[in-house]
C-alpha cells in the first residue's frame, strides 16, 4: 500500500489556471504526492505582455496583475525544489491552437500526460440579468466551460492511447445551487458538471476517469478582495461557519487523480463546508 507521499509517483499532471489560489495549491499538492506537474496560466511573471493579457480578460485578471499576485513560474520552481519535474507555460484555454500546442509540448518533454486538472476560470462578473454584460457572459462561457472542453479534447488522444487518464474539472456550488447575480458563472459551472458526466461515460471504455470538484466558499486571494459584508453572509451559510482553504480543494483533487479513486467516475464531489445544507 503506497503512502500519500507516493500516491502519484511517476505521474505527469497538467493544471490550468495555476498561478494562484486553488490552481496553485492543487499543483503543489500533486507534486507533494509524487507527480511531475506542468503549470499553465495566462499570466507568467516574466511575460512582458502580461499587462495587455490581463486587460483582455477583465477586472480580476487586472487586479491580480497590478497587485503582482502571480506565482506561475514561482510554483514551478517550488515543485522542482521538491525533486519533481515542472515547467510553467503560458496557455489561454480559449485558444484551441495554443492549447493543442501546449499539450503536444508536454507530451514531447514529459513523455505522457496522466492527469489533467481543468481549473482555469473567471469569477468577476456579478450583476442581475438586466445588467449582465453580454461580452462578459460570453467570456465566462468561453473560459469556464469551453476552456474545459478545449483542454479535455486536446489531452484525450494521449490518455486514450495509453489507456489511462484522470481528469478533474473544477465546478462550483454556484453551478448546483445557482448564484444571485451570477448567471454567467453559474451557467458555465453547471455546464461543467454535465460535461463531466458525458466524458466519464466516453472515458470509461478507455481507462479514463473524469470527475468534478464542487467547491464552496474558499479563502483564495480573489475571495479576500470581495466585499467583506458579502463574504460574511456567505460564510454564515456554511455549516462550518468559515471559508475553506485552497488546500481543502487540492487534497480532494489529489485523491480523485489517484488510483485510490479508480472506481469513481462521473461525480461532482462537494467540498463546500456544507453550504448546500439547510443551515440556520
Amino acid at each position: 500500500m503506497s503512502s500519500w507521499n507516493e500516491l502519484l509517483k511517476g505521474r505527469v499532471a497538467v493544471v490550468t489556471g495555476a498561478s494562484r489560489g486553488i490552481g496553485r495549491a492543487t499543483a503543489l499538492a500533486l507534486a507533494e504526492a509524487g507527480a511531475d506537474v506542468v503549470i499553465t496560466d495566462i499570466l507568467l511573471e516574466s511575460d512582458g505582455e502580461r499587462e495587455r493579457t490581463a486587460e483582455k480578460y477583465g477586472p480580476m485578471a487586472q487586479i491580480m496583475q497590478s497587485a503582482n499576485v502571480i506565482y506561475t513560474e514561482t510554483t514551478a520552481k517550488e515543485i522542482r525544489e521538491m525533486g519533481r519535474r515542472s515547467i510553467a507555460l503560458k496557455m489561454d484555454v480559449t485558444d484551441r491552437e495554443q492549447v493543442k500546442a501546449v499539450f503536444a509540448k508536454v507530451k514531447e518533454e514529459f513523455g505522457k500526460i496522466d492527469i489533467l486538472v481543468n481549473n482555469a476560470g473567471t469569477l468577476d462578473h456579478v450583476s442581475q440579468i438586466e445588467d449582465q454584460n453580454d461580452d462578459l457572459w460570453q467570456r465566462d462561457l468561453n473560459v469556464n466551460l469551453t476552456g474545459t472542453y478545449n483542454c479535455t479534447k486536446a489531452v484525450w488522444p494521449y490518455m486514450k492511447e495509453q489507456k489511462y487518464g484522470k481528469i478533474v474539472n473544477l465546478s462550483s456550488v454556484a453551478g448546483t445551487l445557482g448564484g444571485f447575480g451570477q448567471a454567467s458563472y453559474s451557467a458555465s459551472k453547471g455546464g461543467i458538471l454535465s460535461f463531466t458526466k458525458s466524458m466519464a461515460l466516453e472515458g470509461a471504455r478507455h481507462g479514463i476517469n473524469v470527475n468534478a470538484i464542487v467547491p464552496g466558499i474558499i479563502g483564495t486571494e480573489a475571495f479576500q478582495m470581495n466585499n467583506p459584508a458579502m463574504n460574511e453572509r456567505m460564510i454564515k451559510r456554511t455549516a462550518f461557519r468559515r471559508p475553506g482553504r485552497p488546500e481543502d480543494i487540492a487534497n480532494a483533487v489529489t485523491f480523485l487523480a489517484s488510483d485510490k479513486a479508480g472506481y469513481i467516475t462521473g461525480i461532482g464531489l462537494n467540498v463546500s463546508g456544507g453550504i448546500e445544507l439547510f443551515t440556520f
